[in-house]
């Protein structure tokens, strides 16, 4: 494959020509004439407007049409050469090679399911690099895992950008992981950042210093190979965007490196089609089904289609037949033609609501003036899914800044994910968030901004979660005095809060700022709800010991 890649930047060179994979025509032609901050926010404008897959769960399914070795039934891990095979997903996580966590971990953003960044890994390797910076592992210290593809270390002088350790993909996939993240700090330039390591708040050039000159090396030492290529076509087909740094890999120079401040021509002819000539720019002719995935019956999933196009007068038509059509749904079946061709175009909703067990397909029909395109839409419906309580254990490699939380699932139990509730006592402050981990255990970092920490697990298998497990705490002090205590959750409404609780707990007393008791219930249950008057309140039972703040508006 090096070599590979050697001949293909070679035959480019000679050529004296930019290398196309296969985009469309004219599908990059706004960057024409642009430089710096304007080239990057007009490509920008070209790619962040996709069509996102249905579901976290759905992710192996589309990896199987994009990561996956030619000619093989072996998944295509960029993290690990041990042979994994295409028949199952064990052992594979869905790994986001941009770490969610740098973004907050928001599942509403469409990074979280970007097929541009995200690839099936090996789950040990996965856990290795948790949400740590690329870099260069300095192997003159301890190195924390190397299994000949992916190491985590130490970073070498002047990078990491103030993470302890960096992750370094093998030589092969250095230029990989630089191009994704171009595309990342592309597509996403607008988003806050929870972390930057490797990036900036701004929209331009978002990439920090350090991080720029180490991706423009690995990026200009390990060129666009056919791995790639394929790849963007697959993604293409899937999302109707595209990664604009394997079609053009001169972009990143005008962007970040030597031609900075260079007009950007990538010498395309671009023949517009003539003026009134109505077109359909999105969905591409050559998009793939679109894949709900498993669902469970009575539930539904619900994905965004991206519909764009140009000089439409007339309304643009949609409707579903074929096959099962009375098992999706559309938002609209008439989108006036001015919405469609706006610079944002239009998002139709499309829903998978089996109301029968089995496979079930149709196609959507997309007509007006510029004639017809179908796209195939597929889902299976499953029985609900029934799940016992995961055991949350006690937390192993504990730093002052991190630790690792583990737990033990059931027996036998198809699990597709586990969603880890993780709460965080500052001072008289409560704190909870989610996250979401493929396996038994998860690093979690920031401990150093909590006096204590306390986690309880779900497991999910179709969106259905198991009961709570119990809860474990986290103390500085280490592992000694770990406790575990029934767990509690609290959701409020307006004027009223629920209680979320695997089983009766006895002793409810719930106090005001000030330790007042305002009120006192013998016993609460599951989704028992009690209305109280606005205000904050902290909430105790007889099992579970540690006040959880609420706040009744």
């Amino acid at each position: 494959m090096k070599i590979l890649r050697t001949l293909t930047a070679a035959f480019a060179f000679l050529c004296g020509v930019c290398v196309f994979a296969a985009a469309p025509a004219g599908y990059y032609s706004s960057l024409n004439g642009k430089k710096d901050g304007e080239l990057k926010t007009a490509a920008y404008g070209i790619i962040h407007n996709f069509t996102t897959v249905s579901s976290y769960s759905d992710l192996p399914e589309y990896f199987r049409k994009t990561d996956v070795r030619p000619n093989s039934n072996l998944w295509w891990d960029v993290y690990s050469d041990i042979p994994l095979y295409m028949s199952s997903f064990k052992g594979l996580n869905r790994e986001h090679s941009f770490p969610k966590s740098w973004w907050g971990g928001s599942t509403s953003v469409s990074a979280y399911v970007d097929l541009n960044h995200l690839y099936p890994s090996e789950a040990k390797a996965n856990q290795a690099k948790s949400n740590y910076p690329l870099g260069v592992v300095d192997m003159s210290s301890p190195v924390n895992f190397n299994n000949g593809i992916t190491k985590v270390g130490y970073p070498v002088n002047g990078q990491g950008g103030g993470a302890k350790f960096v992750f370094e993909p093998d030589d092969e996939y250095k230029g990989d992981f630089a191009r994704t993240y171009f595309y990342m700090a592309t597509c996403y330039q607008n988003l806050t950042w929870k972390y930057t390591y490797m990036v900036s708040q701004n929209l331009y050039p978002t990439l920090n210093q350090w991080s720029v000159n180490l991706l423009m090396q690995w990026h200009r030492q390990d060129p666009v190979s056919q791995k790639e290529i394929e790849r963007n076509e697959a993604v293409y087909a899937i999302q109707n965007n595209r990664n604009p740094f394997i079609d053009l890999p001169e972009l990143a120079e005008y962007i970040w490196g030597t031609k900075k401040g260079e007009i950007f021509s990538p010498g395309e002819v671009v023949v517009p089609p003539p003026a009134g000539d109505p077109e359909l720019t999105a969905p591409s002719a050559n998009m793939a089904d679109l894949q709900f995935g498993e669902v469970a019956l009575g539930n539904t999933s619900t994905t965004q289609l991206f519909v764009n196009g140009r000089n439409m007068d007339g309304p643009v038509r949609v409707r579903l037949y074929d096959g099962d059509a009375g098992m999706f749904k559309l938002s609209e079946t008439s989108i006036p033609g001015s919405l469609v061709c706006a610079d944002d175009g239009y998002w139709l909703s499309i829903t998978y609501a089996p109301t029968a067990i089995g496979d079930h397909k149709a196609r959507v029909l997309i007509s007006g003036d510029f004639g017809s395109r179908g796209i195939g839409v597929q889902g299976r419906c499953l029985a609900v899914p029934v799940l016992s309580a995961c055991t949350a254990t006690a937390p192993t490699d504990i730093q002052s800044d991190r630790y690792t939380a583990n737990w033990t699932a059931p027996d036998g139990e198809v699990i597709d994910y586990y969603v880890v509730t993780r709460t965080r006592y500052v001072g008289g402050s409560v704190y909870t968030e989610e996250l979401v981990a493929e396996d038994n255990s998860l690093e979690i970092v920031g401990f150093d901004q909590s006096d204590r920490e306390a986690y309880s697990v779900q497991s999910v298998r179709l969106e259905t979660r198991s009961p709570m497990s119990n809860v474990v705490f986290v103390d500085h002090s280490g592992i000694t005095g770990v406790e575990t205590e029934e767990p509690l959750v609290i959701q409020t409404f307006d004027g009223c809060i629920r209680f979320i609780c695997s089983q009766p707990q006895t002793g409810c007393r719930i106090f005001d700022p000030s330790g007042r008791l305002v009120r006192y219930i013998d016993s609460v249950h599951q989704n028992l709800d009690i209305d109280m008057p606005s205000g904050v309140y902290l909430i105790v039972t007889d099992t579970h010991r540690t006040p959880a703040k609420v706040v009744v508006r």
